[in-house]
């Protein structure tokens, strides 16, 4: 027998500005089956993860909320900690970036870094808030995207037309902070020196430890020539200061990675029998493991192994990449509850129904995956309810009543139990090859015989009939021992449904050589359901739950400018307030496209006594304006003139919809005038 492998295995740092989601989850809970997988196997498998607690984001929302950053990220890793145990989700170790272990480590990987010539300093121009006084990050820049016009982008990339650009590039910038207009200044930066690793990534990437197709994304990286990376942020910022630097701080990508390293060293200093080097030193011979999203590829495959060689320290063992998820075949959408925060969920559904289905449609590749509502209610109710649990409780009654539950000696059906340990080693293959939809399907076939089989036994039958009692308990007992193994297969899937099956059983924590041996002349324990099915009125409640979550969420957000809340519906007016809106019927004599702009139109509006000039966001739903041209709407008439970068807009005409091409106008009844007031 080989000897236990040694494996360390982390999850992406989840960021501590808000909760986890069913998205999120997606990925904890992969890592966490094949963790439970390996130690289920007797391998040494050590699970580490860490709050990712660094970053201009977090000091801002401290700030905002009246709070240190520290007490921010204190509260975020109670919640973070407390989803991640309600969901099964078992850490060796569950720390923060914002840690002594974390600082330590950062100023050790840095000063070897640059001793031996990987970073590099030049000056560097930037948008400098004036009234925040720092230097802003290219998300917390808004304005003009220099390609397609399209307003309100960000400093980096246009939502819109996909563009890229520097932020400097922006037309109109405006800090997305405090609504200042930013100014150029520059700042003395610190750059990690990628561009010298670019022969042992090439190497690296196609040596088996990514999947093909992140290895072949990557190879477009390596093929035009990798930049220095920027690794510093200028005061204030939350962080770590780089040693010797006072007002200078490691880029929270700097030191999250290494929160990894962090994290399992905490772990050391309390389990004496965890050597920190065996795992980290160049010539370590224990496994690497990180799973992570598609979307951080380029920060763990090519920056990450680059300073782990450069600081003279081992390199991962493979970077496992998994898709988003999608909801219903679409997006996560707040606005349609199908953005669900994992709080949520456990709120109203068992957390192993999420995992069997997350584990029924994972594969080895990149492709996102769809939780589908409806087939998640059929799928956990037909394969977990239907069919696994269901030959425990076929089969239990039996026993209990005929013989005391006590399982008899001797194999009723030994092609079967054959075929149940013929498939564990093409189950244990799908599961090391993080397979889990194999797995599953291999093991719901064997459910699927194990079933057919009982039916065709009918040991309900045969209770009836004189004399056949001794056949009913020896097809139960057989029953039992064929449960008993899908339990073991489950196990790194259903942690609590192994639980529960082991206290039914009346046996010791199951190990996955188990499925080798069978229970006989063995006493049961009383038999209790192991798992209910799924209301379909619950997942209806959890969606609507998570409209709930949104409208509470936008309600609670302070207005900006004066303004109400973002949701309208959320904020009450008094009656006066709202009979001051002058709503006059508006023809409009003219309508055009804005020149350079993406989403408005300029209308010319007779209200009666004058014509008004107001600009529309209501393109996209008439691409021909002339077609408005004759038209009568409804307009507010005595909304303050907003000057903007096209013109003043002397109103607001009223549209409703939910956007994109469904916007309408709001029109008067026939027989209507311009300039006729609305009561």
């Amino acid at each position: 027998m080989s000897e236990p492998r040694q494996i360390l295995v982390t999850s992406a740092l989840p960021y501590a500005n808000g909760s986890i989601h069913l998205g999120h989850m997606l990925e904890y809970i992969q890592t966490d089956m094949w963790v439970r997988f390996q130690k289920l196997r007797g391998n040494q498998c050590i699970y580490v993860c860490a709050d990712d607690a660094h970053g201009s984001a977090i000091m801002l929302r401290a700030e905002k909320e009246g709070i240190t950053p520290e007490q921010l990220i204190a509260n975020v890793q109670a919640e973070h900690a407390g989803d991640f145990a309600d969901f099964l989700v078992d850490f060796d170790n569950f720390h923060s970036t914002h840690s002594d272990e974390n600082r330590e480590l950062s100023s050790m990987i840095y000063s070897r870094l640059r001793d031996a010539g990987h970073i590099a300093t030049r000056s560097v121009t930037q948008y400098f808030d004036p009234e925040k006084g720092m230097f802003l990050a290219d998300r917390f820049i808004k304005g003009t995207c220099p390609k397609c016009a399209a307003e309100d982008q960000y400093g980096d990339n246009c939502e819109k037309c996909g563009a890229t650009y520097a932020p400097t590039e922006l037309k109109d910038p405006k800090s997305a902070i405090s609504g200042a207009t930013p100014v150029l200044r520059d700042s003395q930066h610190f750059f990690f020196k990628l561009p010298d690793f670019q022969a042992m990534l090439q190497q690296w990437t196609r040596s088996g430890t990514l999947q093909d197709a992140v290895a072949n994304k990557l190879a477009e990286w390596l093929d035009s020539g990798l930049q220095e990376w920027d690794i510093s942020r200028d005061a204030p910022y939350f962080g770590f200061e780089i040693p010797g630097e006072p007002g200078k701080y490691f880029y929270v990508w700097l030191d999250a990675p290494i929160g990894y390293m962090a994290s399992f060293k905490n772990l050391c200093a309390r389990r004496p029998e965890l050597d920190f080097d065996a795992f980290w030193n160049k010539d370590s011979k224990a496994e690497l493991y990180h799973f992570i999203g598609k979307d951080i590829v380029n920060f763990h495959a090519l920056f990450w192994p680059a300073m782990l060689e450069g600081a003279g320290l081992r390199k991962p063992t493979a970077v496992n990449v998994h898709g988003y998820l999608t909801v219903n075949g679409a997006k996560m959408s707040k606005s349609r509850g199908t953005f669900i925060k994992a709080r949520t969920y456990l709120d109203h559904l068992q957390p192993e129904y999420l995992r069997y289905y997350y584990a029924a449609k994972l594969g080895r590749g990149v492709d996102d995956l769809d939780l589908n509502l409806e087939d998640f209610v059929q799928k956990v109710n037909s394969d977990l309810v239907g069919k696994v649990v269901n030959i425990a409780s076929r089969c239990a009654g039996f026993i209990h009543k005929g013989n005391d539950g006590v399982m008899v000696a001797g194999d009723a059906a030994p092609e079967l139990t054959e075929a149940f340990i013929a498939a564990a080693p093409s189950i244990a293959d799908a599961y090391e090859g993080r397979d889990f939809g194999r797995a599953m399907r291999e093991i719901m076939a064997l459910a699927d015989r194990a079933n057919a089989w009982i039916a065709d036994k009918a040991p309900w039958s045969l209770a009836k009939q004189e004399g056949k009692q001794d056949e009913v308990q020896a097809i139960c007992a057989q029953g039992i021992n064929l449960f008993r193994q899908l339990v073991i297969f489950l196990k790194p899937v259903l942690p609590l449904l192994a639980a529960d099956a082991e206290a039914f059983l009346n046996v010791a924590p199951l190990a996955w050589n188990d499925h080798l041996s069978r229970l006989e002349n063995h006493q049961l324990n009383p038999f209790k359901a192991l798992m209910s099915r799924i209301e379909l009125a619950k997942v209806e409640a959890m969606v609507a739950a998570s409209k709930e979550d949104l409208l509470a969420a936008e309600a609670a957000a302070p207005a900006g400018n004066g303004e109400l809340a973002k949701d309208p519906l959320s904020a009450e007016i008094e009656f006066d307030t709202f009979a001051a809106v002058d709503l006059r019927v508006a023809l409009i004599v003219k309508a055009e496209a804005v020149p350079g702009a993406d989403k408005l139109l300029q209308l010319t509006l007779d209200i009666g006594d004058e014509r008004r000039n107001v600009f529309s966001g209501i393109k996209s739903a008439y691409p021909d304006p002339s077609k408005l041209e004759g038209r009568l709407t409804m307009m507010v008439a005595n909304l303050k003139p907003r000057k903007m970068r096209f013109g003043v807009s002397e109103g607001m005409v009223m549209a409703a919809g939910p956007g994109g091409e469904e916007i309408y106008l709001l029109s008067p009844d026939s027989g209507a005038k311009p300039g006729q007031r609305i009561k």
